[in-house]
């Protein structure tokens, strides 16, 4: 069982909490970059809306990948919370460059930290909200 900042056992439920918020992130990513790596017509289609030749796929899969396989390690969560970020407010600034909806990498980016905090009591100990 993990430990909250002042020594006591955090709830298992908020932990359980934590790990359903943060599978839903982790899931839509690696499915994003399966997609990235396979170049369907509709991936190809996109990345030419957005302004972006085609063959940038495959590495920006690589990136996605690994920032997501950080942010699932323990030891490294925060920093891959840090690099997804990054990673979606990219994908933010490339849909509102071109005029398209631009909620779901801020939804996602919201639940990886949301999922982190809940799990993480590093990060709660650093964000203390206080009711």
């Amino acid at each position: 069982m993990s430990m909250t900042a002042e020594g006591s056992p955090a709830s298992k439920k908020l932990f359980w909490a934590g790990c359903v918020a943060s599978a839903l992130p982790v899931l839509a990513l690696v499915m994003s970059a399966v997609m990235k790596f396979a170049k369907p017509a509709a991936v190809v289609e996109g990345f030419g809306k957005l302004g972006f030749p085609d063959h940038l796929a495959f590495g920006l899969g690589v990136v996605e990948i690994c920032c997501t396989a950080l942010y699932l390690i323990p030891r490294t969560s925060v920093l891959g919370a840090i690099l997804l970020t990054g990673y979606l407010g990219g994908a933010t600034a490339a849909h509102v460059r071109v005029g398209e909806p631009y909620f779901a990498p801020i939804i996602l980016g919201v639940l990886v930290w949301g999922g982190l905090y809940l799990r993480d009591p590093r990060v709660r100990a650093l964000i203390p909200l206080k009711s």
